[in-house]
């Protein structure tokens, strides 16, 4: 337990205050003159999913209106604890400032630890904190414990640091409703919610409401997958389910489906490609989306825009800013499997039902635009 005595030193401490202070006199790059904008991502090595589509979409829409904008990664690794501060480190000893001699106008960063880079001009638009010291402490999806002193004495430590180090932006957003009410809550910080369209919008289309329920993500605890598994012995015999996505919990969720008597309606496809998962969201009379505590949530949006209503829980985060009970889906208690059920054969047994709450779903996700994220992040005129 010692080592961990030397997690988050003064030094460090202090040297990001150094940082923050020593950009602050550096006039910023009117909006209408960035031209060069850096986009920072923490990247886990072979981990790719929500916060790098994100990221790349950012990239993309930027490029497509004109600007010259890149990624900017550093390869990301949270234990050891001692990690932790080497990856603080890194970001806060990057030159930013310009790159081949070319300057960097604007940072957009976006998840802990890249908003410790240090720039002049830096934006924030929050994907998510080290959530294992935020809202997941204290709960199964977190390593840390609250008994031990050290665990919680580094968790007030990055409370700290990243207060500070977010407080260094120009402006501050975040990817949902739900995490700037984490960031308000356990920094004492505003930031505003900017929605943005998932990756493949504008292509996503409906086409019929066919015999099988779509659940789409990577296979772990959070997304709660064994909940739809275990409903589906009180659901319709000739109703299907299709899990589309690739993770840790496969061979779990398998013998899940062999015990609940269940694995000859259940298809685990494994990771598939665009055109497979629009085709799946075109076909399926619904969407099972029932994650704990999302940042955002893809998959609800993806759901919405193919005209499906979306099944989720009353603790799913992000999704239940779009998700109406009786409206365009079901928010249930988690873990309960004859209500999911419920939900489920409801929908099953009524395709005009299924067809009201997908229009619905659809008409509140409709005006959520790039050029709206893009014009805020940059601080442009309508």
């Amino acid at each position: 337990m010692s080592h961990l005595r030397k997690i988050i030193p003064g030094p460090l401490r202090r040297k990001t205050k150094k940082l923050l202070a020593r950009l602050e006199p550096r006039a910023m790059v009117p909006a209408e003159a960035v031209r060069t904008i850096g986009i920072c991502l923490p990247q886990v090595p072979f981990v790719h999913g929500g916060a790098e589509i994100h990221a790349l979409a950012l990239r993309d829409q930027l490029r497509q209106r004109g600007f010259q904008a890149d990624l900017i990664t550093v390869p990301y690794k949270w234990y050891p604890r001692e990690q932790i501060e080497n990856s603080i480190h890194l970001w806060q000893q990057l030159d930013l400032s310009e790159a081949d001699g070319r300057p960097i106008d604007l940072l957009i960063t976006t998840k802990f630890p890249s908003y410790f880079a240090p720039h002049p001009n830096k934006v924030l638009w929050l994907i998510h904190q080290f959530r294992q010291v935020y809202d997941l402490y204290g709960t199964p999806y977190s390593d840390f414990d609250p008994s031990d002193r050290w665990d919680e004495k580094i968790r007030r430590q990055i409370n700290k640091l990243d207060r500070e180090a977010i407080q260094g932006h120009r402006r501050l957003f975040s990817n949902s409703r739900n995490t700037a009410e984490r960031l308000r809550r356990f920094n004492g910080l505003s930031a505003t919610a900017l929605y943005h369209p998932p990756k493949l919008h504008p292509r996503y289309r409906h086409e019929r409401y066919g015999d099988f329920i779509l659940s789409v993500g990577r296979l772990d605890k959070m997304k709660r997958i064994d909940w739809l598994i275990r409903s589906l012995r009180f659901c319709p015999a000739n109703m299907r389910c299709l899990i589309a996505g690739a993770g840790p919990e496969l061979n779990k969720l398998e013998a899940l489906a062999r015990e609940s008597g269940v694995a000859d309606r259940v298809e685990f496809l494994g990771y598939v490609d665009d055109q497979r998962l629009l085709q799946l969201y075109a076909e399926c009379f619904a969407v099972y989306y029932a994650p704990f505590d999302e940042d955002y949530g893809y998959v609800t949006l993806e759901a919405f825009f193919s005209q499906k209503p979306v099944l989720s829980a009353v603790d799913s985060g992000g999704t239940l800013e779009f998700v109406v009970d009786g409206q365009n889906g079901f928010i249930i208690e988690p873990n309960n499997e004859q209500r999911l059920a419920e939900g489920i054969t409801l929908l099953f047994n009524d395709r005009e039902r299924c067809r009201a709450f997908g229009l619905d779903g659809l008409d509140r996700v409709k005006g959520i635009s790039w050029d709206h994220a893009i014009r805020e992040l940059l601080g442009l005129q309508p």
